[in-house]
């Protein structure tokens, strides 16, 4: 994943998200289509992983999101020097 973001929000009956960036920004749109496990349904503060595409005239969505697992408060700089070692 090029990016990672926490979920912002979700709305379950519209199938529909938003994912502020780890290295800030404006939160993105994704749609549950988007989620490689498709069968769980993200929760405002989730660690999501993702990629970027432009749709809608060049409106950028978040895409491919994969959730990042607990890591007990440890960032992507903590899982690094985890697969380092």
């Amino acid at each position: 994943m090029s990016h990672t973001g926490k979920i912002h929000s979700y709305d379950t009956a519209k199938g529909a998200g938003m994912i502020t960036p780890e290295k800030g920004g404006d939160a993105l749109p994704f749609n549950k289509s988007d989620l490689k496990d498709n069968g769980q349904e993200p929760r405002v503060g989730q660690s999501y992983g993702y990629e970027t595409r432009q749709i809608d005239g060049g409106k950028t969505h978040a895409t491919s999101l994969q959730h990042e697992k607990a890591d007990n408060g440890g960032g992507q700089k903590d899982r690094a020097e985890k697969q380092k070692a």
